[in-house]
């Protein structure tokens, strides 16, 4: 199932603007009111528990966040993911995060997103995570890409957390079906992509993730070079006594047999990676650095 383009500015969006006072970023009203029917939806969803929600936020503030992503240049604390199985950037340091992407981020957190969540999920005591581990903002240019995996299950640096629904939010304007950049969503046992979504401006995809709960966008994009897939990435988490603990898990497709030598020895390093970040607290500057350098070798 694949999901079309947009305009960049609908009458839709337009009007949800004009009714949203104050700027305010969520329409809790809106959005609270369908919960019994979204909930019901997301629960029941296959290939796992997901929804794709249309004109998410208050698209003013999302196109003040599209402007200060254009402003964002390298130099600005981008994380470079750039290996076998994926090639995008990510910015995750709060201090370093333009005003209106950091409220946003700080609202997708709040005590009353939290409840929504919660309640649209079925999953209760899911918690923020103030690092952003992971998350934040990523980009990915002409030729991104990020091979099918299913993401890794517990917080470096919190031990008992365990990782349980992503938030994404993407910013992409006019984004065309033909550039591709579409996220996949594989059924459990790998065997055939059962969802495809196209990233476009203030589409919301909310997912579990648990260890079988397979996506990834993998075709590189094909979109000009002054066009990014861009996107609002936020993890949620809940505390468990003995959660269950893998790295970022990635896949080969049907077809891929080839590929399955560079994608094993891949996960072995972000494995090996993910252990030492744990215990030594490092950043993820250090584990693109070494990715790359061995993705060079092979």
């Amino acid at each position: 199932m694949s999901f079309g383009n947009q305009s960049s500015f609908t009458e839709k969006e337009q009007a949800i603007t004009e009714t949203v006072e104050n700027n305010q970023l969520f329409d809790y009203d809106h959005w609270n009111a369908q919960l019994s029917t979204l909930s019901g939806d997301y629960q029941g969803a296959s290939p796992y528990p997901h929804i794709v929600l249309e004109n998410f936020l208050n698209p003013a503030v999302l196109h003040e966040c599209t402007r200060e992503f254009d402003q964002l240049n390298e130099g600005d604390g981008w994380i470079n993911y750039v290996h076998y199985n994926e090639n995008k950037a990510g910015l995750n340091n709060v201090d370093r995060l333009p005003t209106t992407i950091k409220r946003t981020i700080n609202e997708l957190n709040s005590p009353e997103f939290l409840e929504f969540l919660s309640t649209l999920t079925g999953i209760k005591g899911l918690m923020k995570d103030d690092l952003l581990e992971g998350g934040g903002i990523h980009q990915s240019k002409r030729g991104g890409y990020l091979n099918i995996h299913a993401d890794f299950t517990v917080h470096p640096h919190h031990r008992h957390w365990q990782r349980r629904v992503n938030v994404l939010v993407y910013l992409n304007h006019g984004w065309e079906e033909e550039w591709g950049g579409k996220l996949e969503l594989w059924d459990t046992k790998m065997q055939a992509c059962e969802k495809k979504v196209l990233p476009i401006f203030n589409r919301c995809v909310i997912f579990n993730t648990d260890a079988d709960s397979y996506h990834g966008h993998p075709e590189p994009t094909t979109c000009p070079e002054d066009k990014h897939r861009r996107s609002i990435a936020l993890y949620y988490y809940t505390e468990e006594s003995q959660p269950f603990r893998r790295a970022t898990h990635y896949m080969v497709r049907p077809g891929e047999g080839r590929k399955k030598f560079m994608v094993k020895l891949d996960n072995t390093m972000v494995a090996v990676y993910t252990e030492i970040k744990g215990m030594l607290g490092s950043n993820d500057k250090i584990v693109s650095k070494v990715l790359r350098f061995f993705s060079r070798k092979k």
